[in-house]
């Protein structure tokens, strides 16, 4: 459609331009030239203007998280609504007052990728790689028969590694600096998770990271649908990882007041409910691989789903807190139903950000009615955390991959836990039990400390 409307515009204003010079015939031979040279610079102009967007497709799908390592086992739990949420194994937390977290379970990454390679990563980064190996290989990619180049990389962590921190900084007050791991640093780094999965698969392509904090993995999807639409690559691995359920990591968030500090694993993430008390912190990762359409039609890939939107904007408003009207993240989310040229109306389902803080809860409600107006009463909304808790960097990966499989299935499953939403808390948020019901379009929102807003549109495939 823009190759054609390009087109019909540059010879619409070259015919005019003709026209004008057929009508004055004393113009110079210099005077037609410069003419010529207009019309090549409007065209540059109009090239500019005219965006001229490739399809992109889901064809890979990987995940490590609290109730499943792989993707199968994650969705088949996600379907029962079981909760992975627990107390602390990773450190004795009786000085603390959050006793619970959402822990990845019988872990081991030696089953699933080279002992010696997983040896020189941290947590994060065998969750990025492990993922990102399940979705090349869910994907089906041969790497002998694409071009390494065209193939990139943007999987982010809000944080890195917490671990490696503590317990080098250990060896500095009772060894000495001397003793630090001289591999602290790479260790450490957020970027390393994307760093590795491209030295693990071998991709050649744009390697970077988005670290937006509990947006990153939103994020970093969203990037590679642009690399891939305005033809940086063929196709993207992207997505987000997490692992920072340790000492500090709890304490830094349980000081902020973010956490929960319920007992009751059932009780704990629930988003919109009245009673909830903050985040449960959980851990783990989900990486996609995004495709350009024909890139995935000529080599015979399955195809889950078509990315159609993406939007992104930024509060400038408080450093946690999200601008209480929504103004920010509505936004965000027309952006994203404006690149996918649908109403809010057409939207059928949104995995909401639904972190069961007091904060994020009321105010993406109000975002989304901000956003949809008379269409947010009908929409049907669920919280993947009631289940999971709060993935940080990896959230969004993970419930953009929720997304594709309710797609597939056409089944939203319900916000576990919650039982009575507050008063303003007011729209449809799955309770009480799974819907199966027609799904086209989807929505998965992210919302990030800092003022990060990140939304993505998927569309059920139609060839």
């Amino acid at each position: 459609t823009g190759a054609v409307k390009l087109r019909q515009i540059v010879l619409a204003r070259v015919w005019r331009s003709f026209t004008a010079l057929r009508e004055r015939p004393h113009m110079s031979k210099r005077s037609c030239w410069l003419n010529c040279v207009r019309e090549t610079e409007l065209q540059k102009q109009i090239k500019s203007e005219v965006i001229m967007k490739r399809r992109v497709v889901v064809t890979g799908l990987g995940a490590v998280t609290p109730i499943g390592n792989t993707v199968d086992a994650f969705w088949a739990s996600v379907k029962k609504g079981a909760v992975g949420i627990g107390e602390i194994t990773k450190f004795d937390t009786t000085d603390y007052k959050v006793k619970l977290a959402a822990e990845v379970k019988d872990f081991d990454p030696k089953e699933r990728m080279d002992a010696k390679a997983a040896r020189r990563m941290e947590l994060f980064s065998q969750y990025a790689v492990v993922a990102a190996r399940e979705a090349s290989e869910d994907a089906g990619l041969d790497m002998e028969k694409e071009d390494a180049f065209r193939v990139g990389v943007i999987v982010g962590s809000g944080i890195g590694s917490l671990q490696v921190i503590e317990r080098e900084y250990e060896k500095i007050l009772t060894k000495g600096p001397s003793r630090v791991n001289p591999l602290m640093v790479p260790l450490m780094i957020s970027n390393m998770a994307a760093g590795n999965v491209s030295i693990q698969l071998g991709l050649k392509g744009k390697c970077t990271n988005v670290v937006t904090a509990c947006a990153t993995g939103t994020n970093c999807i969203g990037d590679a649908f642009r690399a891939i639409q305005y033809g940086d690559a063929e196709v993207m691995f992207a997505g987000g990882t997490e692992s920072s359920v340790c000492p500090i990591g709890i304490a830094g968030f349980s000081a902020l007041k973010a956490l929960s500090t319920k007992t009751d694993p059932l009780r704990a993430s629930i988003p919109f409910d009245k009673e909830r008390d903050g985040f449960v912190l959980g851990e783990g990762a989900g990486v996609v691989v995004l495709e350009e359409l024909e890139h995935a039609k000529n080599r015979g890939a399955r195809i889950y789903a078509e990315l159609v939107g993406y939007g992104a904007t930024g509060d400038a408003y408080h450093i946690t807190a999200p601008m209480e009207d929504g103004s920010g993240a509505a936004k965000a989310m027309e952006f994203a139903m404006k690149e996918a040229e649908i109403t809010p109306s057409r939207i059928d389902y949104i995995n909401a950000h639904g972190t069961a803080t007091h904060h994020n809860d009321l105010f993406e409600t109000r975002a989304i009615k901000l956003a949809f107006g008379e269409a947010a009463k009908k929409v049907q909304i669920n919280s993947t955390k009631s289940m999971i808790g709060h993935l940080l960097g990896a959230a969004g990966a993970v419930e953009f991959i929720v997304c594709v499989k309710s797609l597939q299935d056409q089944f939203v499953h319900q916000t576990v836990g919650t039982t009575e939403p507050e008063e303003e808390c007011d729209l449809n948020y799955t309770l009480g039990a799974p819907v199966e019901r027609e799904l086209r379009y989807v929505m998965s929102n992210s919302l990030g400390f800092g003022g990060h807003n990140a939304v993505l549109v998927l569309k059920k495939f139609e060839r």
